[in-house]
């Protein structure tokens, strides 16, 4: 299906590329004029289903994930993200006015009830275990959210955390584990459906930074997550890529993202093209 687009002269030059099967959002603009540009965008990816084709035309020249192509007009490959009212967070995060993290948070809220299973891959200094566990908690206390890193400071941070920000009764839905995410399998209960597994990759803030994530363990952890998460559940990912590793560590994570068979994932990618080092954010839904 293809439909052409006639917006304004102030649309940003914006690049989609299909990556079979991610969907990367890469915009080669400040974004300024953001607002005129969101309500054509956000209809259209509403509108019409995964795998259609959108021309747009803009000034200043044609690329087309295809051909790569210089010409008159944008040519973009979209697909539909697959849960509503995340729009919005999408494009705070594309036009630099929200963090990687805190558009992840806003994506969890869409998809996580309360009582549901969770795992925080990389605990980090807790903030993550933080915002998992008030999505979890309820009144039913089935909730819980299984933390996990390699070091002992990480865990000593998310500790502290938790019983700085939560009541106790909260506090007894985390479980923390000293271990490598690459082991979830391990710890996670087999009868129990994991609804979301988070993943916040690259070395502990405040902390040795030589001590990272690395590729091989990221993609065994990745391998474990998609054999563990239940059906409608979302395997979410940051990815700092501006320390040694760090893009071989993504491209790994691409790497096991697009072989993951269509007819039962949907995999997106979200990066600023003008910030090479920026983070990275992935989405890999289980249908």
């Amino acid at each position: 299906m293809r439909a052409l687009l006639r917006p304004s002269s102030h649309l940003p030059k914006l690049l989609m590329e299909t990556l079979s099967p991610i969907l990367n959002l890469l915009f080669r603009s400040s974004l300024k004029s953001a607002p005129s540009f969101r309500s054509p965008c956000v209809s259209l990816l509403r509108r019409f289903s995964i795998g259609c084709r959108f021309v747009a035309s803009a000034a200043g020249g044609f690329w087309s994930g295809a051909r790569r192509e210089e010409g008159p007009s944008l040519e973009v490959l979209a697909s539909a993200f697959p849960i509503s009212g995340a729009e919005d967070s999408l494009l705070s995060f594309i036009n630099g006015k929200r963090k990687a993290t805190d558009v992840a948070h806003s994506i969890w809220k869409i998809v996580i009830r309360g009582g549901d299973t969770v795992v925080d891959a990389t605990c980090g200094n807790g903030y993550d275990t933080i915002a998992l566990l008030k999505l979890v908690a309820d009144d039913s206390r089935r909730g819980c959210v299984h933390g996990l890193d390699i070091q002992t400071s990480a865990l000593e941070n998310t500790s502290s955390l938790l019983r700085e920000s939560v009541v106790e009764k909260q506090r007894e839905l985390v479980k923390l584990y000293l271990l490598c995410h690459s082991k979830m399998e391990d710890i996670l209960p087999k009868d129990i459906p994991v609804r979301l597994i988070a993943f916040n990759l690259g070395y502990l803030p405040a902390g040795d930074k030589a001590i990272i994530t690395k590729p091989h363990t990221t993609l065994f952890a990745l391998q474990a997550a998609s054999r563990i998460i239940a059906s409608g559940g979302l395997i979410s990912i940051v990815i700092y890529i501006g320390h040694p590793g760090g893009r071989e560590e993504l491209e790994a994570v691409l790497s096991f993202a697009s072989s993951l068979p269509f007819e039962g994932w949907n995999c997106f990618k979200f990066e600023t093209a003008n910030r090479p080092t920026g983070p990275v954010l992935v989405f890999i839904f289980k249908k």
